[in-house]
């Protein structure tokens, strides 16, 4: 397909996804069974500008905004969104067969029309951001909310603040957690090289493999044959740091499409007693469908509407209660970059309160001497360390366990701070990841 008609898809679906409240690649994933002549080269390009704009968004608006100032015009809508495209395959890709034409021929301004030279001139050019905050400094280059920038300087200082950024704007490998009930690494590697799939071994994880290049794993007879399941390295890194023994009880508290409890039932050989809950049916549906894919026996699958439905019959029955709490997910921008743009302030302060009521739902469902393990992929203090240290004023029989052997046993390198578990996309090329672990005692 020529670039010209590209582009107008590529605005088209731009427009929909920043009108929208819905994740980008779902919106992608509709566009796309909507819109099957599109050949593969078409899709890739379209989504990968989609992502890209996402991540340089602000950065884009503000060198366009320099720009219409010096040549005195303002845009409509519709200019604006084809615009953003533009500049940030000019500043970003460096597309060359993107010309005066090209341009001109997707405006509606005749202003523009015949500034269409100007305007790649333009953003061609390097970007000069004259601003006199280092919040603001960061948040145009780096094209995140002020706010944003703000917490994450208040939590790791400025220069970390601005490595997380960076860190956070490049694309996330395709991540696979090889499923020990059917494969070993080798046979799971040698099943995909068969399929011209190559792949390295993950740097922490014993059981991940990183795709050398992306396709769509999910059509290939390994995937279909239940020898692995894409996970992001972190994820896998909390399940191994949990450590789960054969024989335990273990309640996946909010277990969504099951990720970690397909992890935890393969850590376990298959023994001892998952279950997997969650408020949400159809997340739970997937579930099953993946344990029986991967082989899984040891899992029960349960809709709960609050977990106070649980605490009847399983007060103080579980050896290991995991909290992997509904969170901004900003730890996992990487794959989601329309996420800058959806997640605000009000945001995090509503989903920290449902964080530590689940928190507390969950504590009565540890037996004496369990675990109960609040995790999240945030990388906001609101949403981890405050919500720990809100729990345990009200709950004397829970403690802090010191988690730093586990990430020593891994070699994770810096994971351990203080009493917590961190991830960060900056020091380990993973996800960003919390976990506390909380031994339940005997008050005495």
């Amino acid at each position: 397909m020529q670039l010209s008609s590209l582009l107008g898809h590529t605005q088209e679906l731009l427009e929909i996804v920043l009108h929208s409240k819905k994740p980008a690649d779902s919106l992608l994933d509709t566009f796309f069974r909507s819109h099957k002549y599109l050949g593969s080269h078409d899709r890739r390009f379209i989504a990968e500008t989609i992502y890209g704009t996402l991540r340089n968004l602000r950065k884009c608006e503000y060198s366009l905004a320099s720009l219409t100032d010096r040549i005195d015009t303002g845009l409509l809508q519709d200019d604006k969104i084809f615009l953003l495209l533009v500049a940030y395959l000019c500043m970003e890709r460096r597309t060359k067969d993107l010309t005066p034409e090209v341009v001109s021929s997707k405006l509606k301004s005749a202003r523009l029309k015949e500034k269409a030279s100007v305007i790649l001139s333009g953003l061609t050019a390097p970007l000069q951001v004259t601003v006199d905050s280092a919040i603001q400094r960061i948040g145009i280059e780096q094209s995140f909310p002020d706010w944003m920038v703000l917490k994450f300087v208040e939590y790791y200082g400025e220069s970390e603040a601005e490595k997380i950024c960076i860190s956070l704007n490049e694309q996330a490998p395709i991540t696979l957690r090889v499923n020990t009930l059917k494969s070993t690494v080798e046979q799971c590697q040698d099943k995909l090289r068969n399929e011209g799939i190559e792949t390295t071994r993950t740097p922490y994880s014993p059981v991940g493999l990183n795709l050398s290049k992306r396709t769509n794993v999910f059509s290939l007879a390994a995937f279909k044959e239940g020898y692995f399941e894409v996970q992001d390295e972190g994820s896998q890194l909390l399940t191994l740091i949990i450590d789960p023994k054969p024989n335990v009880k273990l309640l996946d508290a909010c277990a969504g499409a099951g990720g970690k409890t397909l992890a935890f039932a393969a850590l376990m050989k298959n023994r001892g007693e998952i279950y997997a809950v969650d408020i949400h049916g159809f997340r739970l549906e997937e579930l099953r469908k993946r344990t029986k894919r991967a082989g899984v026996q040891n899992v029960r699958v349960q809709e709960i509407q609050t977990l106070e439905d649980l605490a009847e019959r399983y007060a103080g029955f579980f050896d290991i209660v995991l909290v992997d709490a509904p969170c901004s997910g900003l730890g996992t921008i990487r794959r989601n970059p329309g996420m800058k743009w959806l997640v605000t302030g009000q945001t995090v302060r509503e989903v920290s309160e449902k964080q530590i009521s689940i928190l507390h739902s969950s504590a009565p469902l540890v037996k004496l001497g369990g675990k109960l393990i609040y995790a999240t992929c945030t990388l906001l203090r609101e949403e981890n360390e405050n919500v720990v240290e809100g729990f345990l004023p009200a709950h004397p029989d829970f403690r802090i366990s010191d988690a730093s052997g586990s990430a020593e046993r891994w070699s994770i390198a810096g994971a351990a701070a203080g009493k917590y578990i961190k991830l960060l996309p900056h020091l380990h090329g993973t996800d960003g990841f919390f976990c506390a672990v909380l031994e339940k005692q005997a008050v005495r």
